[in-house]
């Protein structure tokens, strides 16, 4: 990932919230097929290891499981909050001119080697802290056991296991940051207004040195 120093994002602690909120990742690989791509949702245990681990699932089906027993390393991409930013938000638009658009995002990836696992008793775990983590905020949260335990079995039968021990997690959180304090107030105000209130947030949050 092009990662300049100013847009660099080293905490830890950063990385796996924003993991967490958003764990809809892309698994990428590449094996004697080429390059493969899927959406999937995983989750961090970022004490697991000296950067954390990934779990996840595919279907059974899915060619990439192929792939990744053959080639195991790959990258995971997790993709935080991102607003098209205009350059009419930026004061210095009617000073000098010279401002051009732009796109503010936050994002963490994370490189490792994947081990397939097809282990019925893990799978059960791993799809019981999926659906935890997924209704928590529910308030009555469905839970795993509330369908019935045959059905959940042939379901567990339809999917592999795959955990991923982070080798380098990398965050890159572009908000703003090359621009000056006016600029910057700018767009946090311009995003509040078009309804992008989690990337004005963040931006804020730069502002103010968190």
């Amino acid at each position: 990932m092009y990662l300049p120093p100013l847009f660099r994002e080293d905490d830890p602690a950063r990385c796996a919230e924003l993991i967490n909120a958003h764990p809809l990742a892309t698994l990428i690989s590449q094996g004697p097929g080429g390059l493969q791509a899927n959406l999937v949702p995983v989750l961090f245990y970022p004490d697991e290891g000296p950067h954390g681990t990934l779990r996840a699932h595919l279907a059974r089906p899915n060619p990439q499981l192929a792939e990744l027993a053959a080639q195991p390393d790959c990258l995971v991409v997790f993709r935080g909050p991102e607003a098209y930013i205009t350059p009419a938000w930026y004061p210095s638009k009617r000073t000098t001119g010279k401002v051009v658009p732009t796109w503010n995002f936050a994002t963490v990836h994370a490189w490792g080697p994947a081990r397939l696992i097809d282990d019925p008793a893990w799978l059960l775990r791993l799809v019981t802290d999926l659906t935890d983590h997924q209704e928590a905020p529910r308030a009555t949260p469905w839970r795993v056991d509330d369908a019935p335990a045959d059905y959940i079995s042939a379901q567990l039968k339809a999917i592999v296991g795959l955990e991923i021990p982070v080798q380098r997690l990398e965050g890159k959180w572009k908000m703003s940051q090359n621009r000056s304090p006016a600029d910057r107030q700018g767009v946090v105000d311009g995003l509040w207004d078009a309804g992008e209130h989690a990337v004005a947030e963040a931006v804020a949050q730069r502002m103010r040195g968190e």
